[in-house]
């Protein structure tokens, strides 16, 4: 795994072996989501309610600089 945040119990991840367009998985006891970070929108979702959901797009957006260099000093070494 190339990063892993966490926050309100929510695990934001990408793997080193990810691929464009830049992307954050989500995850949560057994509950999974992906959003792409440019422009933010949802990809999938698996278990998450939509109240969830909710939170987790806040969560993206608060953090968004923040996974996008993560991203960024990874991929582009």
């Amino acid at each position: 795994m190339a990063y892993n945040f966490n926050k309100n119990g929510f695990r934001f991840y990408f793997y080193s072996n990810d691929h464009l367009p830049k992307h954050i998985h989500i995850e949560k006891e057994n509950k999974t989501a992906k959003y792409n970070l440019e422009p933010i929108e949802l990809v999938k979702s698996r278990k998450f309610t939509t109240a969830e959901i909710s939170k987790i797009r806040i969560l993206v957006e608060e953090n968004l600089e923040l996974f996008k260099n993560k991203w960024d000093e990874y991929f582009n070494k």
